[in-house]
């Protein structure tokens, strides 16, 4: 997912610097050791992330109170409240989990409509995408989770040898503390409060930090959560980069960072003073392979349809295609009647296309279309007082375009030609690995081929984007575009430690196998018990409990049949 950019310093009412994060990797290095350094950003001399219009910044205490101008003393409480919360065992009874999750879910259930309101404040996101994108894969996500608790949580009992086959060897799902969640600006409550529900299942103290450029889903995120959830295990901390900064000066167990690559590095860094386990949701250029064996006009509307959600603002959206000129200008083609059937004539005064979140994400946006100007085939116009850009289409696009230096992030679709599949994956390979890698074809010598020479988070054939609603598949990046993952039962093992156990047993005949370990050592002992450990792989033993029930059920079914033989055989 793109980094925030900042706006210049004319553009405000503000005697702070302005920094674009995307660019200025000095100050991003001050920012690092700022944290390192555990100087407060507001004594130093660290330039402050600004993006558009400055708001009052706000935190949540653990009574669910607002308090403006957030500083430093009042994240340490935030934190160390949710702290003493875990300390005092708050949060481990699985019932108590439940409850959180039943009032979870009722939250979202009794504010679908303010849900849906606010996204269309932040992105002028139509009602259709807030509800599948969103609100309801929030609740079938979390009703998944509450169907599942008991069994994710349960310990389990893993395969033992023939050393241990007394002893019980059993790993716990413990949680790992007081964790931070740190959301993104493009789905500001899909990725922001899935991920908090799954740490909640899981038995952690959360504190949650929505974007601040999603204005209208921060507000409604800080004003309800503390109406339905726990004020002391769930906390919600408001602000800027001021607030993140101060809140990565803070120790935790885990943190969950969705957001650019720049910003998730200096995450990674943060949390490496601590040790502390992170998961990070980033981003990159997702491409999309398309061979000639395919339906062109249902692969231009599977693409379009991926690349064009949310106005593109999507980590997973296809970044740019590759293909051969043949199937460059069928898609081209196919393209055209498919935009115009979706968004007609006048694609702006179409309801179904969002906005760009901001000014500055816009400029950059319209830079990239200024720059291809050259190579637009679909598209092109834009209104920047209404920060809407047409759905774009660029052919015949090289990989030294400055439309492929970066992660798009908007709806613009370049196309690069090139031969065969071969010099597709030798195009990939060379840059980093993406989030995703798209491939449209029904040779399935070719989709191995693609499926086996490149590295990527994930993989989707045949469409885009849809490989998200499969609860099973976990989701996340590799490389660049990620650490670690979730969706699903991934979601709570992320939130897990697994903590390995073995019960020793104190029979007399364990003790006396394993009492050749004793001092003093002998050749004997060295022998018997290297003859004890030795692997041996035959048949499996985890069936032989099932099989002894059977035999027993089998006989006792026998034996009541043979009586009832006998007795009317009496009569």
């Amino acid at each position: 997912m793109s980094a925030p950019t900042g706006q210049h310093a004319s553009e405000k009412n503000s005697d702070v610097t302005v920094i674009d994060i995307d660019t200025d990797i000095d100050i991003i290095t001050d920012i690092i050791d700022n944290i390192n350094n555990q100087t407060k950003i507001e004594d130093s001399n660290v330039p402050v992330i600004y993006i558009d219009k400055p708001k009052e910044i706000k935190a949540m205490n653990g009574n669910g109170i607002t308090k403006p101008n957030s500083k430093s003393s009042n994240i340490v409480e935030a934190v160390q409240t949710a702290r003493d919360a875990f300390n005092r065992g708050v949060t481990r009874p699985i019932e108590w989990r439940r409850k959180q999750l039943n009032s979870l879910l009722r939250m979202y259930e009794e504010n679908r409509n303010a849900m849906i309101e606010a996204l269309h404040k932040d992105l002028r996101r139509s009602k259709m995408e807030a509800v599948l994108l969103e609100v309801d894969y929030l609740i079938n996500d979390l009703k998944n989770t509450i169907h599942y608790l008991d069994e994710w949580s349960a310990p389990e009992k893993p395969p033992k040898g023939i050393v241990n086959i007394l002893d019980k060897v059993v790993i716990y799902n413990d949680p790992y503390g007081v964790v931070l969640v740190v959301g993104a600006w493009n789905y500001p409550l899909q990725l922001l409060l899935l991920p908090m529900s799954g740490a909640i299942a899981a038995g952690n103290t959360v504190i949650v930090k929505p974007s601040e450029l999603s204005v209208a889903c921060a507000q409604f995120v800080a004003e309800t959560i503390p109406k339905y959830l726990d004020n002391e295990a769930v906390i919600v901390v408001e602000g800027g980069p001021q607030e993140t900064t101060e809140l990565l000066k803070q120790k935790f167990d885990y943190i969950f960072f969705t957001g650019g690559t720049n910003i998730g590095k200096i995450v990674y860094e943060a949390a490496t003073k601590n040790l502390t386990p992170v998961t990070l949701e980033l981003g990159g250029k997702s491409p999309v392979y398309i061979d000639n064996t395919v339906d062109i006009f249902v692969t231009a509307k599977r693409i379009l349809w991926g690349k064009f959600i949310n106005v593109g603002q999507t980590c997973i959206a296809p970044d740019y295609v590759l293909c051969t000129k043949e199937v460059q200008d069928k898609f081209i083609e196919a393209a055209k009647k498919v935009l115009k059937e979706w968004y007609g004539d006048e694609p702006q005064k179409s309801p179904d296309l969002c906005r760009i979140i901001n000014s500055r994400h816009f400029s950059r946006l319209q830079a990239l279309v200024d720059a291809s100007r050259d190579k637009i085939a679909i598209g092109g116009t834009y209104d920047a007082n209404d920060r809407f850009i047409e759905p774009t289409v660029l052919s015949n696009v090289t990989g030294t375009d400055k439309i492929m230096q970066d992660e798009i992030f908007g709806p613009i679709l370049p196309i690069v030609t090139i031969e065969n599949a071969y010099e597709a994956i030798k195009f990939i390979n060379e840059r980093e690995k993406p989030l995703v890698l798209y491939v449209f074809s029904t040779n399935d010598k070719v989709v191995s081929s693609l499926v086996d020479n490149t590295s990527s988070g994930g993989m989707c054939v045949n469409d885009t984007v849809m490989h998200m609603g499969v609860e099973t598949l976990p989701f996340g990046g590799v490389g660049s575009s990620g650490i670690g993952a979730y969706h699903g039962k991934a979601t709570f093992d992320t939130f897990t430690h697994k903590k390995s156990c073995l019960i020793k047993n104190f029979a007399a005949i364990g003790e006396k196998l394993a009492s050749g370990r004793y001092p003093p050592y002998s050749e004997s002992n060295l022998n018997f018990l290297s003859t004890l450990m030795r692997k041996r792989f035959g048949p499996s033993l985890k069936f032989v409990p099932y099989v002894l029930a059977f035999a027993l059920g089998a006989g006792l079914s026998y034996g009541i049949f043979t009586w009832q033989k006998m007795t009317s055989e009496d009569l």
